[in-house]
C-alpha cells in the first residue's frame, strides 16, 4: 500500500507547481493501492474519513510525500520518522530556499534545512531533476549528514491535464497579433520584471505583440511586479496578467500564443516549459543547467539570465522570422515528451 500525503495539497485552493505535481501523481497512481492521508494531531489519518492509519512493515507499506514540511509545522514528525512504522519516500523539488533566501518566502526559508535533513532519514528520495539531486547530496555533505536515503531521479509529466492530447500541426496558433506566454508565480525568482524590460524595449521599437503572464502573486515579494504590470498596461494594452487562470483558460492561451517565455533565475525542474512544449509551443528559457536537462532536446532556445540584448534578439526572431519559428515548432511536435503516467510508473518501480 502507498499512503499518499495530501496534508496541504489536498485542500489547497491555489495552483502552485508543487500542488500540481501532487494532484497529477495521485491521479495516475489512483488505479493502484493508494490511500490519500493527512498529518493531523501528531499522526496520519485518512484524508477522506479521518480514521487513524495503522501502518504495517509486513505489508510493505510506503508513505509517499510530495509536500514540504518541518517538525515545527508537523509536531511529532521526527518521532514518526525515527519509529519507521513503514517505508518512507519523498519527491524532492529543489534547494532554492537555501540558495536564494532573499527572494523566497520566509516560511519556506525557515523550514528548508529541517526538511532537507529529515529527508536524509527516509528510505527513498525521488528528485525531479539531476540538478536537484546534486543539490540535496551537497547539502547533506555540507551538514555532515550520513544519509539513510538513496536518491533516484524521476521525470515529471508534461501533459498538464489528465485528458489533454498533445498539440499537433492542426493546432498551430493563428492569432492576428503575435502573443507570448509566461507561466509561473509572480515573484523575483521567476524574473518577470526582467521580461517586462525586454518587452518594453521591443514595444518601443514598434514591434506589436501581446504578453500574457499567468500566475498567482507571491504575497511577500510579488506586489512590485504586479504594480509594474498595471502601470505598463496603461501604455501597452497588449500586456495581461491572469492571476487565477483555470485549465480551460490555459488551453485558450496555449492556442493563442506562439511561444512561451521563461527568464527564470532558478528552478528545481521547470514544469511550465514542459507543459508548454506538450501544447506545441516553442520555449525561450534561461540558460540554466537544470533546464538544459530537457531544453537541448528540441523546440527551445536559451539565453543567459538577465542578458537584455540576448533576450531581445530571441524575442525579435520569434516575432519576425517565420522560418525560425516553423523550425522550432516542428522540433516541438517531433520530440518525445514524458507523461504523468510515465512519472507514476517510475514511482511504482522505485517503491518496491
Amino acid at each position: 500500500m502507498i499512503y499518499f500525503d495530501v496534508t496541504k495539497t489536498g485542500p489547497a485552493k491555489y495552483r502552485s507547481g508543487l500542488t500540481r505535481v501532487s494532484h497529477r501523481l495521485l491521479d495516475e497512481l489512483a488505479s493502484q493501492r493508494v490511500t490519500p492521508v493527512a498529518w493531523k494531531k501528531g499522526g496520519w489519518r485518512h484524508a477522506g474519513t479521518g480514521r487513524e492509519i495503522a501502518f504495517s512493515k509486513g505489508r510493505n507499506d510506503w508513505l509517499l510525500t510530495v509536500e514540504l514540511f518541518s517538525e515545527k509545522e508537523r509536531e511529532g514528525f521526527h518521532k514518526f520518522v525515527e519509529a519507521r512504522p513503514c517505508k518512507l519516500a519523498a519527491v524532492f523539488h529543489d534547494a532554492i530556499p537555501l540558495k536564494f533566501p532573499e527572494i523566497t518566502r520566509e516560511k519556506s526559508v525557515l523550514r528548508a534545512a529541517d526538511y532537507m535533513k529529515t529527508l536524509s532519514q527516509f528510505d527513498r528520495v525521488l528528485a525531479v531533476s539531476n540538478h536537484s539531486a546534486n543539490d540535496l547530496w551537497d547539502f547533506w555533505k555540507w551538514q555532515g549528514v550520513a544519509p539513510r536515503a538513496t536518491i533516484e531521479h524521476i521525470t515529471l509529466g508534461a501533459n498538464f491535464q489528465k485528458y489533454t492530447q498533445r498539440a499537433s500541426a492542426a493546432n498551430t496558433p493563428a492569432s492576428a497579433k503575435p502573443a507570448f506566454l509566461c507561466v509561473g508565480i509572480i515573484e523575483p525568482r521567476k524574473n518577470q520584471s526582467f521580461l517586462l524590460d525586454v518587452c518594453e524595449s521591443l514595444w518601443n521599437e514598434g514591434l506589436q505583440f501581446e504578453m500574457h503572464f499567468v500566475g498567482r502573486v507571491n504575497e511577500e515579494h510579488g506586489a512590485p511586479i504586479k504594480n509594474r504590470i498595471k502601470e505598463l498596461r496603461k501604455k501597452h494594452r497588449g500586456l495581461h496578467l491572469h492571476e487565477s487562470a483555470n485549465d480551460d483558460e490555459m488551453l485558450a492561451l496555449y492556442t493563442k500564443c506562439r511561444a512561451a517565455l521563461f527568464p527564470t533565475i532558478a528552478e528545481g525542474c521547470g514544469l511550465p516549459p514542459l507543459e508548454a512544449l506538450w501544447m506545441g509551443l516553442p520555449c525561450a528559457c534561461s540558460d540554466l543547467p537544470v533546464l538544459r536537462e530537457y531544453t537541448n532536446k528540441g523546440g527551445c532556445v536559451t539565453a543567459p539570465v538577465n542578458h537584455l540584448a540576448a533576450w531581445q534578439a530571441v524575442l525579435r526572431r520569434l516575432l519576425t522570422d517565420a522560418t525560425e519559428l516553423a523550425r522550432l515548432r516542428s522540433e516541438v511536435l517531433a520530440r518525445p515528451l514524458p507523461t504523468w503516467a510515465d512519472a507514476a510508473a517510475q514511482v511504482r518501480k522505485s517503491l518496491v
